[in-house]
């Protein structure tokens, strides 16, 4: 018997992101809110981490809320019909539910529904992930238009006492329409992970230790030192190898987007990466906090919406954090 030869689908040759949308939480917390608790000032908060204020959910906003509300900004701006939309990622941390993923939930409420939904848990480095999976899976022909969301609300999975990491995040969410292009718009990435390094940020139990009695509620713990010198050092020789990877210096850059983890972070790697100074650096950190997954759209949303000029130029983009894993890749902004 003679096996039939399979058919394979094909997609597009390129693809591009069209829009952002943003949602980020109705709550602004200044760093008096909260230094209280971890024993701390609002001067040792701003030296070590650049934060004046994060914004975070009230208590009725869900990581759901966030996520649909910055999809639908998205969709709107895209001038793609929520129709046509047949893959949603939401990439999070912060998912109190295991199952339903938000992704699926949020692909119903903005109007995409039946496409393909899953949730991706990559950390700080999800947002990155996500747009490189949807850039393959369009290119491969199993989707045509994608939603891509980080959304977090990290407020829910954090100890108000901790100091290593408690003070540093917020609530938000950020997210993308990437569909076919005519010529690259989306370069391919640097990723990769290292787990030897796994205890250096992530839960500090699990829900079997929390059910048995023998913990509290899981919440977010960080190694701080290792984490900045991790994240200084061998991320800004990732996000070099990005530009290579892209064909690109970083005189070609209009903007560099990373993970807004801390400033001095941000700092060091425009230093290491030898940006000048026509290109425009995301600092959102400063006003809207860490949000994990959210980041990196959030911070991209709010220079377009800053710097208009700076639509169709290059961007850097760089996602690292827990497991410890990372991605970078250079894209061109809508």
């Amino acid at each position: 018997m003679t096996t039939p030869t399979l058919q394979q689908s094909s997609g597009a040759q390129f693809t591009r992101i069209f829009s952002y949308g943003a949602a980020r939480g109705d709550l602004i917390v200044a760093n008096d809110e909260l230094v209280e608790a971890i024993d701390s000032s609002d001067e040792w908060i701003q030296q070590r981490t650049g934060i004046v204020t994060r914004t975070r959910a009230s208590s009725g906003v869900s990581a759901v809320d966030l996520a649909a509300e910055a999809g639908a900004e998205a969709i709107e701006k895209s001038g793609v019909d929520a129709a046509l939309i047949d893959l949603v990622i939401v990439a999070t941390v912060s998912n109190v539910q295991q199952t339903p993923s938000m992704a699926a939930v949020v692909a119903d409420r903005v109007g995409a529904n039946p496409a393909a939904a899953y949730d991706a848990n990559a950390a700080c480095a999800g947002f990155s992930y996500a747009v490189t999976q949807a850039d393959a899976l369009i290119r491969s022909g199993a989707a045509h238009y994608a939603l891509v969301i980080g959304a977090e609300k990290l407020s829910d999975i954090i100890d108000p006492t901790d100091r290593s990491i408690s003070f540093l995040l917020g609530d938000g969410a950020g997210a993308v329409v990437i569909g076919p292009s005519e010529t690259p718009g989306i370069a391919a990435p640097v990723w990769g992970s290292d787990g030897s390094k796994a205890d250096a940020v992530g839960m500090n139990s699990t829900l079997v230790e929390y059910r048995d009695g023998t913990a509290e509620w899981p919440t977010l713990r960080q190694q701080g030192q290792t984490v900045f010198r991790w994240a200084v050092w061998d991320m800004a020789k990732v996000a070099k190898r990005a530009l290579d990877v892209a064909g690109i210096t970083s005189a070609d850059l209009a903007a560099f987007i990373p993970h807004q983890a801390n400033m001095r972070i941000i700092d060091e790697f425009a230093k290491q990466l030898g940006l000048p100074e026509t290109v425009m650096i995301a600092r959102d950190i400063a006003t809207t906090g860490n949000t994990s997954a959210a980041s990196i759209p959030l911070a991209t949303h709010r220079l377009l919406e800053e710097h208009p000029e700076l639509s169709g130029g290059l961007a850097l983009q760089i996602g690292f954090g827990a497991g410890l894993v990372f991605g970078a890749q250079v894209i061109v902004l809508p």
